[in-house]
């Protein structure tokens, strides 16, 4: 499990919130999907834990929260990642891992496409944001 928090400086963004389903079993399946982000989550697997045909969970996941659930499971994916780049020291390779990207090339076209920057630079931005943090905390 991930949790999902901060660093200073930057915002408290969640897309499981961002999503609000209406129902309990899409809100199942994005919590599922949050919980095993290192696994395949493939629209037939999300389907079996909706307890739906593919087709009708695919209809029903785009109707309840506006996005395909590939791009939900995107969504989680980097938001999983890029709080454990925030919060460990795991190599970006590990972080893909963990986070069922695969590989960090993979990562590394996802984050630019999301957040117009790859990885690395978000690492080093919560890490400057730390930084200072810690110094401001020292001289109070």
């Amino acid at each position: 499990m991930l949790y999902y928090r901060r660093a200073g400086g930057q915002s408290q963004f969640s897309s499981l919130l961002e999503l609000e389903p209406k129902s309990d079993r899409i809100q199942t399946v994005l919590t599922y999907a949050r919980r095993n982000l290192a696994a395949r989550l493939s629209v037939d697997d999300l389907a079996e834990v909706a307890h739906l045909s593919p087709r009708q969970f695919s209809r029903a996941f785009q109707a309840e929260t506006g996005q395909t659930p590939a791009t939900a499971v995107e969504n989680l994916r980097l938001e999983g990642a890029r709080a454990l780049m925030e919060d460990t020291s795991h190599t970006l390779d590990v972080v893909a891992q963990l986070t069922g990207f695969g590989d960090r090339n993979r990562m590394r076209r996802a984050f630019v496409r999301a957040y117009g920057q790859p990885p690395q630079a978000i690492r080093h931005q919560s890490r400057r944001y730390a930084s200072i943090e810690e110094t401001e905390l020292v001289e109070r």
